[in-house]
């Protein structure tokens, strides 16, 4: 499998203390990630100005503490990684079998207190399906709670509801024009997806990530109100998360253009009514 991140986290990715593996790659390109060196299934090369050490590259795409993209682009080789191992250019992923994975989870065990266990995320985790299944059946198997963050798109997900502790779903946009404009897919499967999780597993929360000038409007609003009043019920607990642009960096060191303006920040207010509206409509909020 391929993880571009892994480590220890409190709560904010399922219950309890739990190991978090970020696999690479995502079927999604929406321009506010918080993780865009998951993005490209392939992987990117990163750059960390600290680090930049200008003879790693023999074309001279490095100078100092900038480096030229568009050099890279017309790279073939990628000394810069193939050849050298610094923390100044590195591929964004590194690869660990399934078989390592569950090992690293039974060795971590002791560690999962407060019911945690491990979850997987991205990236969008269910790219890499058939590695991902095989991990949450073992997993399972060895009596390690589970849990998988996930956009929702993949049409198989049903498949891996059985070996999920906890499920939990990003809810984007209502809307399947808006939906598609601003990540690149139709969100058609991913509502379904919700919808046949909120009947079928014990234990969905769903989130939205509320951008400005994107889905915070008071159409959106309602339309997300609308729906969480059809899904709720007793096993489904819903979150508002506010924009942050903690992954502009990032952008900026895979060679990217972080798209996002200030426009894109939510007040508060506007991040207080919709958040009451939720409990008003009698939808389990519940904050992590």
């Amino acid at each position: 499998m391929k993880i571009f991140q892994k480590g220890f986290n409190y709560s904010q990715d399922g219950d309890g203390n739990r190991l978090v593996y970020h696999l690479q790659g995502c079927n999604m390109k929406c321009p506010w990630c918080a993780n865009p060196e998951g993005m490209k299934v392939e992987g990117v090369i990163v750059s960390d100005e600290e680090w930049l050490l200008e003879s790693i590259c023999p074309h001279h795409a490095i100078n100092g503490k900038t480096v030229d993209r568009t050099i890279c682009q017309s790279c073939s080789r990628k000394e810069c990684v193939t050849e050298h191992n610094t923390k100044g250019m590195y591929l964004s992923y590194e690869e660990e079998t399934v078989g390592e994975i569950l090992e690293e989870a039974r060795n971590n065990a002791m560690m999962f207190y407060d019911g945690g266990g491990v979850t997987f995320t991205g990236g969008e985790a269910t790219v890499q399906f058939e590695e991902l299944k095989e991990a949450l059946t073992g997993l399972k198997e060895s009596g390690i709670h589970t849990a998988l963050e996930t956009n929702g798109a993949h049409p198989r997900l049903e498949e891996l509801l059985g070996c999920v502790g906890q499920l939990i779903m990003d809810c984007k946009l209502c809307d399947p024009k808006k939906h598609k404009e601003y990540t690149g897919l139709s969100n058609e499967t991913v509502l379904a997806n919700i919808r046949k999780a909120a009947k079928i597993h014990p234990s969905l929360h769903v989130r939205v990530p509320l951008i400005g000038g994107v889905n915070d409007g008071q159409e959106d609003q309602e339309a997300f109100l609308s729906f969480f009043r059809e899904i709720g019920g007793s096993n489904v607990t819903f979150e508002v998360l506010a924009y942050h642009e903690f992954g502009k960096k990032k952008w900026e060191e895979c060679g990217w253009k972080y798209q996002m303006t200030e426009k894109a920040r939510v007040n508060e207010n506007t991040l207080r009514q919709f958040r009451e509206r939720i409990k008003e409509a009698e939808c389990n909020y519940k904050r992590t």
